[in-house]
């Protein structure tokens, strides 16, 4: 990563409460071609959340600690704060000096902006501002959010003008939590109705619907130069597991997510054609 930060632009992604089982089910019978293009075999990496909820993951993902890979480790990270004792710093680890990654890549001369997704990027309190104020630009609109049918495709829109309006020398680390997942999905999959609910049949209907958006976002983040993509869930959510629904517990559904990090290649000049 010391060879990528301050060379490559930065895209993060979270696709919230996104389970593991069903992306890896999704990508294998090729029903998410887009993401599957990117992911290294073409599958996603399985891993163990570091926190099983929004808040609490995204704290710890900001600070360097990204989802962990689901064997004995210790495991190496992309990303750390300078602190002694640490087992997972190894020499190609990108080390920062400040309490978190975001203001780490700042001061890098990094842009910093954030697209958000579910409430706790919503501004809209106190406590949907820490997440989004870690960052120098945010944006959140009630059409990025949980209720929205075409939640992703408004955030992608608004990641293109924040592209756009980047001055091309300026390097960029661009976030965006996608809402699409999370409850309510149950508008993504024709023929669901809101009095029968969510299930894990709309959370894969949703993951699909990311996935026909997802091109255009990927395109504008390396419209400038190299981008290097880290892709992967928060935590995910149970659907009747085990008698649980939801998140913020201790099951498997919750603390197994997918995984994948890589590049995107910029288009070619037409003078390098």
């Amino acid at each position: 990563m010391n060879e990528v930060v301050g060379s490559d632009d930065l895209l993060f992604v979270t696709l919230d409460t996104l389970r593991y089982d069903v992306a890896a089910e999704l990508a294998a019978a090729g029903r998410i071609p887009h993401l599957a293009r990117h992911l290294p075999g073409g599958r996603w990496e399985e891993r163990h959340a570091p926190g099983n909820f929004t808040y609490a993951s995204h704290q710890a993902m900001f600070a360097g600690f990204l989802p962990t890979p689901a064997a004995p480790g210790p495991h190496e990270r992309l990303f750390a704060a300078r602190f002694a004792g640490s087992e997972s710093t190894a020499p190609a680890t990108y080390v920062f000096d400040t309490p978190d990654l975001v203001s780490g890549l700042a001061a890098a001369g990094y842009r910093t902006v954030c697209v958000g997704g579910v409430g706790f990027f919503n501004k809209q309190g106190a406590l949907g501002g820490v997440l989004p104020g870690l960052f120098q630009e945010s944006h959140w609109e009630p059409e990025f959010g949980v209720p929205s049918p075409r939640s992703f495709e408004a955030q992608v829109e608004c990641a293109e003008r924040v592209v756009a309006d980047l001055p091309a020398e300026r390097r960029l680390f661009l976030f965006v939590n996608v809402s699409a997942l999370h409850q309510p999905n149950w508008f993504h999959l024709p023929g669901a109705t809101r009095e029968a609910g969510d299930s894990r049949a709309t959370h894969a209907a949703a993951l699909e619907y990311v996935d026909r958006h997802i091109g255009r976002l990927f395109a504008a983040a390396s419209r400038r130069r190299r981008c290097f993509a880290i892709v992967c869930s928060d935590h995910g959510t149970a659907y009747g597991d085990g008698g649980y629904t939801g998140h913020r517990l201790g099951h498997e559904a919750v603390w197994t997510v997918p995984y994948a990090h890589f590049f995107l290649e910029p288009p070619i000049s037409e003078e390098a054609r």
